[in-house]
């Protein structure tokens, strides 16, 4: 099964359980998929549809019947390969000898990926993403992308940064997209249904009329998304995008990445910074630590971590919990944040610590494993 026919099958499990929200994003994805202005004017139709009548009994119908036109169509457009877009090779940034260095980073980017940088702050996060994109220049190393551009200014738009603080706009989201919208190519009868899609599909419709005052810093960032999304981004690059969300808006904005990235016929490749880690993990395809300039790849750590690391909290004490898991397998104990990190030899298993804990009625508030998480990078 290709993958724009698992991504349909997956659209329609949603609106089997009447998960039309989540429905109405994916149809905005696969309808420019298509790139056709007919299929643009069904959706913004099928939008407006939907804020005249948002509890008709019709809606589960009017979905299903687009989702059929949009797979008729999608179904017989060629898929094209995921090719390598960005990559970087021993790449360093040193400001003095006595300063910050950053490097060497090596990083291979492909279509469809997502890529998160972890690491606490002063690590190099920014510094890194602002090489990516040509903010900064390299002190040594090599920075190729393979994606075709007539220029740097060509190249730039095709490779776009987003800061953690934007700038300042003037007027309605909506003018200010429409602006964007005719600067980078779209026709006259496309424009206006492209930016309605865009603001539909990041959740930003009900405040499209909405100016820059008028707006919390979490929708400041989706607007700055959109508008970028309109330059048809090949590589996006995004400083800290979850610093003002919460939890549940985190996990919103990350399944949108995912989707945006995957595309089968449109995908890009993301490389995001957070301090969000176990989100980021749940969303990547590959996590980088940076500690102190130094790059450490989670999935490549992962081929070589073979003991068991449990993070817990529980209101025993150290010496108490020393003592229960000592005859476990216990490598070690550590107090971190709140929370204890406990390192087993590669004999014990997270089944059979559960089973240690249960039987000697050790209470837990909360565990994970981050045997492979960037989450035992902070505390090794």
């Amino acid at each position: 099964m290709n993958e724009f026919k698992k991504q349909f099958n997956e659209v329609r499990e949603l609106l089997k359980f009447d998960d039309y929200a989540l429905v109405v994003k994916r149809i905005i994805d696969f309808t420019l998929d298509t790139g056709q202005v007919d299929f643009y004017k069904k959706t913004a139709d099928l939008l407006d549809w939907l804020d005249d009548k948002p509890n008709s009994a019709d809606t589960k119908q009017k979905l299903d019947a687009l989702l059929d036109d949009l797979y008729s169509y999608l179904s017989t457009k060629p898929l094209g390969e995921r090719n390598k877009i960005l990559e970087a090779i021993d790449l360093k940034k040193a400001y003095s000898p006595a300063a910050f260095a950053l490097g060497p980073v090596n990083i291979e980017l492909f279509e469809g990926d997502i890529i998160g940088l972890v690491g606490e702050n002063g690590n190099g996060k920014t510094t890194l993403l602002r090489l990516l994109c040509g903010e900064l220049f390299a002190t040594s190393g090599n920075l190729n992308y393979n994606f075709k551009y007539d220029d740097k200014y060509d190249r730039r738009t095709k490779l776009v940064y987003i800061p953690q603080r934007t700038d300042t706009w003037r007027g309605s989201m909506f003018e200010n997209l429409v602006f964007t919208a005719a600067m980078y190519g779209y026709s006259p009868d496309e424009n206006h249904l492209i930016v309605q899609l865009t603001i539909a599909r990041l959740g930003l419709r009900k405040y499209r009329q909405h100016k820059w005052k008028d707006l919390s810093s979490g929708y400041k960032m989706r607007f700055e998304l959109a508008r970028m999304l309109l330059r048809k981004p090949k590589v996006l690059l995004i400083d800290e995008p979850l610093a003002n969300l919460d939890i549940l808006a985190q996990q919103t904005v990350l399944e949108d990445f995912r989707a945006i990235a995957k595309s089968p016929f449109r995908p890009l490749g993301i490389i995001l910074s957070s301090q969000q880690l176990y989100e980021v993990e749940k969303t990547s395809d590959q996590v980088i630590f940076l500690k102190h300039g130094v790059q450490k790849n989670l999935y490549d750590a992962e081929a070589q971590q073979t003991q068991l690391v449990i993070e817990f909290e529980s209101e025993w004490s150290q010496s108490m919990l020393n003592d229960v898991l000592s005859h476990f397998g216990l490598v070690s104990l550590q107090f971190n944040g709140g929370t204890y990190i406990a390192t087993f030899n590669d004999a014990t298993t997270v089944h059979s610590f559960l089973q240690l804990v249960t039987e000697r009625q050790v209470p837990l508030a909360y565990f994970r494993d981050i045997s492979n998480s960037t989450r035992r990078f902070f505390v090794s």
